[in-house]
């Protein structure tokens, strides 16, 4: 049995699928097997596919007709028979250690169920500025208890670039498809119920960028399913660590904030006002003025104030008031 199943789904990939899998072939590690998942590809994909299978025992291909990655890479997991479960997409390229270094980290560190690698954005950073920022901040997450705490500013884990114990999937269930990004909801789901991420500090994968990828396409990745998947999961946690549960304080009176928010009150949430940096704003909601919050022991705030610059500003002025990171407050946007 190969210790390492790595599953590749693929939906008309032939600009790409090539490169991707002799990433794979390159790897140090030998001792695996891919599983190269067709989702109804139209296009060349196929082939390339097929001819790599012909020349290597270890290469897989199957096909998954229902439409949807989360199908695909599940339908991977299914036949996987790898202890460890190492995610790639057609867009990508891995590093030829990054099996190896995966392998080691889950091997050494048993009480770990996931391990990423920092990420290298392959796209153009100006037109693609978000993505890149994106990049920027999951490799800036080097701990896992800076994963868990920060989980809720946006997926902490880029997906291709992750390995986990197959054990894991099997007992807490893989993607789920729905009308959200499936991958972020793993990771969410996996945090609440233990799970330990752990992130190998070199690069192990290069994440390419294109008009086609499901980031850029797909409804279930825009801000919106983004912040209606993080509430459900978020008061799920609130629940286990706000004293003054169901009660949050919401960094964050604009209207974009305070309907992004208000997810979080089909969840049961109560919030107690908003807070902002000017005296002037008016809302029919209960509004503080930022220097006017109440003591730490008094509130637990979400800081729902996406600007990098401005979250570090109010992340040194809570600091200063006695607020703990995780304790009475969180960052989520």
């Amino acid at each position: 049995m190969p210790k390492i199943s790595v599953v590749l789904p693929f939906f008309n990939a032939q600009n790409s699928l090539q490169l991707a899998i002799e990433s794979v072939t390159r790897q140090s590690f030998k001792d695996f097997e891919c599983l190269l998942v067709n989702n109804n590809s139209t296009d060349k994909s196929v082939e390339i596919a097929t001819a790599f299978v012909g020349r290597d025992s270890r290469f897989i291909l199957l096909n998954e007709h229902k439409q949807g990655v989360s199908y695909a890479s599940n339908l991977g997991s299914q036949h996987a028979r790898g202890v460890f479960i190492a995610r790639m997409d057609a867009d990508d390229l891995a590093a030829p250690n990054r099996l190896k270094l995966q392998y080691e980290f889950l091997i050494k560190n048993p009480d770990f169920g996931v391990v990423a690698g920092h990420v290298d954005f392959g796209g153009d950073k100006q037109n693609a500025a978000g993505l890149y920022r994106y990049t920027e901040w999951v490799n800036s997450l080097k701990t896992p208890e800076a994963i868990a705490l920060r989980r809720f500013v946006e997926s902490p884990v880029i997906n291709p670039s992750a390995m986990w114990r197959k054990s894991i999937e099997d007992s807490l269930g893989g993607y789920e498809h729905g009308d959200f990004p499936e991958d972020y909801d793993m990771w969410l789901r996996w945090i609440d119920a233990g799970v330990k991420i752990g992130k190998i500090p070199e690069t192990l994968l290069q994440w390419n960028d294109n008009s086609t990828r499901l980031t850029r396409t797909d409804e279930r990745y825009s801000t919106e399913a983004f912040y209606q998947t993080k509430a459900k999961y978020l008061a799920k946690s609130l629940e286990k660590i706000n004293r003054h549960y169901p009660k949050v304080y919401v960094w964050g009176a604009s209207r974009i904030m305070r309907n992004r928010a208000a997810f979080l009150l089909t969840h049961d949430i109560e919030i107690e006002a908003y807070i902002d940096i000017s005296e002037k704003r008016k809302i029919k909601e209960n509004l503080l003025f930022y220097k006017d919050i109440p003591s730490p022991e008094n509130a637990f705030i979400l800081v729902f104030v996406p600007q990098t610059e401005l979250k570090q500003e109010i992340l040194n002025f809570l600091l200063k008031k006695g607020y703990v990171e995780g304790i009475n407050f969180l960052f989520v946007a």
